[in-house]
């Protein structure tokens, strides 16, 4: 749900629906200057799925409605409990960003460059809810904390390092990058 508070909280609590929101200078000024960032992954994919409607972007119209399907798909499964916080939703989104890119290396194969042209605009859709990725450099000093705080010392000790680095890292690091970092940091 839209928390109007967080995106409005100059407004006065007694104004119901948008059609009694009176703006004044000041405030549209205020709504221009607004930060995003409190916003869930869910809220902003909303918010910019309107936007790219009234746009008539269709291109990312078609990868945010991917996007919040899934992300539906995933509050109403069985056992589950009707919300998807955001390392949920990043970890939907990092498979979705993945499926793209394997998409992509097939279309290159197939010589196919409408198609690459179309994953590719829905993979950078994708890519712009994701947290930043690590550098290479960035993740192997990650790593290197990691391997200090575990104690390991050699390659049989992969699986205590990666236990920590996995959780630590979602989003940030592909776990294949983590995994051969890990891997010839030990050896």
């Amino acid at each position: 749900m839209f928390v109007r508070s967080k995106i409005f909280p100059f407004l006065n609590d007694s104004i119901e629906t948008f059609h009694q929101w009176l703006f004044n200078k000041e405030e549209i000024t205020k709504l221009a200057e607004l930060n995003f960032e409190d916003m869930s992954i869910q809220e902003r994919i909303n918010e910019d799925l309107k936007s790219a409607m009234k746009a008539g972007e269709k291109d990312k119209l078609m990868a945010l409605r991917d996007i919040k399907s899934k992300l539906l798909l995933e509050m109403t499964k069985d056992g589950g409990d009707g919300a998807v916080d955001d390392t949920k939703s990043i970890a939907i989104l990092n498979k979705l960003f993945k499926q793209r890119q394997e998409s992509i290396e097939i279309y290159k194969t197939q010589n196919r460059p409408d198609l690459i042209e179309e994953e590719q605009l829905q993979a950078n859709v994708i890519a712009a809810y994701l947290p930043a990725q690590l550098t290479s450099e960035e993740l192997e000093a990650e790593i290197k904390k990691f391997i200090e705080q575990v104690g390991a010392t050699s390659p049989s000790d992969l699986g205590k390092v990666m236990g920590v680095a996995s959780k630590a890292l979602t989003g940030k690091a592909d776990g294949k990058v983590i995994s051969e970092t890990v891997k010839r940091l030990l050896s």
